[in-house]
């Protein structure tokens, strides 16, 4: 019984080290982004879950249009993606930034929380809030 707990104990603490996390992120995102590789989101038939707030609303959200691109920026299929979301591809490199910095602290052992200042976040929820009412109202 004394083995079974020592590697109880080891897999615990291996699921509380710093990199645990992004490194599960990193590889739900490879999976996700494999499928979406071989699955064209622009034809119908595909296992691809919808937007729940255009189901209920029947209005775009701010990230709408984001599966999409993905698979258009996976394809070369850059000015496509420049049309499924614009916003969501200029904060792409952001994004990227954020889960490289996040990846890099796990990796050396250290946690890492990115904080936003009021200010910021005030920008961000603007520009979602802009963003949203600019593409319902030109569509």
């Amino acid at each position: 019984m004394a083995d079974a707990e020592r590697l109880s104990a080891r897999c615990s603490a291996a699921l509380r080290h710093p990199a645990a996390a992004p490194l599960t992120v990193l590889a739900a995102g490879a999976a996700g982004s494999a499928y979406l590789y071989v699955t064209d989101p622009h034809q119908p038939g595909h296992w691809l879950p919808r937007c729940p707030f255009r189901l209920v609303t029947g209005l775009l959200c701010p990230a709408c249009g984001g599966t999409r691109m993905v698979y258009d920026l996976m394809h070369g299929h850059f000015a496509q993606a420049w049309l499924d979301n614009r916003v969501l591809l200029l904060a792409s490199p952001y994004a990227l930034a954020l889960l490289v910095r996040w990846m890099w602290a796990g990796l050396h052992g250290r946690t890492w929380h990115p904080r936003l200042s009021p200010r910021a976040l005030t920008v961000v929820l603007g520009v979602a809030v802009a963003w949203t009412v600019l593409r319902n109202v030109v569509d």
